[in-house]
């Protein structure tokens, strides 16, 4: 690896651009649920519509979602660094915008560019992980990114409610936004510094594949808008679009196949696929993040609807998950060389029990009591998570080549975008079913659990299927040379 100053990056220096790329993907995925405690202030604030609202919300989520994978391609070809930073710069001035909105349609015209601007970060993340780090120091990088992703999507609503307590007033939802700046020009100036230059890849054919950034994203949208617009958007006939999303996929696929057939440069190397290691990673990861992201959705909801509380108190009952994320991911970055897909399996089970803990806890303690008794079972379903997420990115980029790591890991994490859209879609159905049915919020958010739990157990028969197939005829992954 070089530096902009040429020559080998220092160890230390290596750490100090993962501490700056750490904490972008943390502002970046804060963003993801610290607006959601905001929402009666954007509404009291600018007047918003339900509607409006929704799309403050999900609209963050489809950009997020929809630049992944060419973002990931373009910083493989025009640079890793270069890109994250200026996605990063897009990303502070998008969040500036925000802040700055005197309408709601302005707020959700920003809040798209905001997650166009992340997405351009996060598939940067894990290709300087891989760029920087080898063996044993790439997994404990990929767990210390195990716990961001774990820490940041669990202490959005705290840092929301914090925030909006301090600041008081109507306007009190923009510094939600404005707390990014400082962090974002901060973090911008130690990128300049400190990041790897990663020039783009060699060959006169190395161009941007448009008609696949154009398949893959018109694809994912119709996947997922009628995902993220679920309860907003009434009848049947929006799930029409999920065939047609599923069509736009397919011909993605056979025009990739066009790409490499005919020795130019795809959007993403299918060849990727024949990677066991990863394309069994994406699949439990689309799995898991349906599972698990849709305990703070369900349970937030259950804490302020239900119980009464305020949203810095809902916010505080996710930080036992939150704690036990970090130390899980810290341990499975130690562990996952040793072990492999068999820590990413007692994550699974850890996580399972721990959340069958919290079914039992909202079951057996009445009222405002609830959060207390299920802290411990949270903690353990955290410690579950963190042993999971970051040992089956490690596992699931073992073996990609580092050319291509930006768009594997875009890949990677658009698999995990669409899982998180697809488990609120259907956990929150269920919930609020149960809701209108039986009108007792703890039996909705029973069931709510209980179909997480089963997405889970999903994902874990997925990678003890994995394992048993390891074992009994063992495979060679295809050589990192022929991807």
């Amino acid at each position: 690896m070089t530096t902009d100053r040429a020559g080998p990056a220092p160890h230390d220096r290596r750490w100090q651009a993962l501490a700056v790329c750490l904490t972008a993907a943390f502002m970046t995925l804060l963003d993801t649920s610290i607006v959601n405690v905001a929402l009666p202030s954007v509404q009291r604030g600018l007047g918003a519509s339900t509607a409006e609202l929704s799309w403050v919300m999900s609209g963050y989520a489809l950009t997020l979602g929809l630049s992944l994978v060419p973002a990931g391609r373009l910083g493989d070809m025009r640079g890793r660094s270069r890109t994250f930073l200026t996605g990063l710069a897009l990303f502070t001035l998008a969040s500036a915008a925000c802040g700055l909105s005197t309408g709601a349609a302005w707020l959700v015209l920003f809040r798209l560019v905001q997650g166009a601007s992340a997405g351009l970060i996060a598939p940067q993340t894990s290709a300087l992980i891989q760029q920087m780090f080898q063996g044993r120091e790439r997994a404990r990088a990929f767990g210390l990114m195990g716990s961001t992703i774990g820490i940041s999507t669990a202490v959005g609503p705290l840092v929301g409610g914090l925030l909006i307590q301090a600041a008081g007033g109507p306007d009190a939802w923009r510094w939600v936004f404005y707390v990014n700046l400082p962090l974002g020009a901060a973090v911008f100036c130690a990128g300049l510094r400190l990041l790897p230059r990663s020039p783009g890849s060699p060959g006169r054919r190395e161009c941007f594949d448009v008609p696949g950034v154009l398949l893959l994203g018109s694809g994912v949208l119709a996947l997922m808008l009628p995902l993220v617009q679920e309860q907003q958007w009434h009848g049947r006939l929006k799930w029409a679009l999920l065939p047609a999303g599923a069509g736009l996929l397919a011909a993605f696929w056979a025009w990739e196949r066009r790409q490499v057939r005919h020795e130019r440069a795809p959007l993403v190397d299918l060849r990727l696929f024949q990677l066991r290691s990863f394309s069994l990673g994406a699949l439990l990861s689309l799995v898991y993040f349906g599972g698990f992201t849709t305990l703070f959705f369900v349970y937030t909801l259950f804490l302020q609807n239900g119980l009464g509380y305020g949203a810095l108190a809902a916010g505080l009952s996710s930080m036992p998950f939150a704690a036990g994320s970090a130390l899980g991911a810290a341990a499975g970055g130690r562990l996952v060389v040793r072990f492999g897909r068999r820590l990413v399996i007692a994550g699974l089970c850890t996580v399972a029990a721990g959340m069958l803990g919290a079914i039992a806890a909202v079951h057996w303690v009445p009222g405002r009591g609830v959060a207390w008794a299920a802290a411990l079972p949270l903690l353990v379903a955290g410690v579950g998570s963190g042993l999971t997420i970051s040992p089956n990115t490690t596992l699931t980029l073992s073996l990609v080549p580092v050319r291509r790591g930006g768009a594997a890991g875009g890949v990677l994490q658009t698999a995990q975008r669409i899982g998180s859209a697809a488990g609120v879609a259907v956990v929150g159905s269920v919930y609020f079913a149960h809701l209108a049915h039986h009108g007792t919020p703890a039996t909705a958010l029973q069931y709510g659990l209980l179909t997480s739990v089963a997405i889970i157990l999903l994902a874990l028969s997925l990678a003890y299927a994995d394992l048993r197939e390891r074992r009994v005829r063992p495979q060679l992954e295809p050589a990192r040379e022929s991807v």
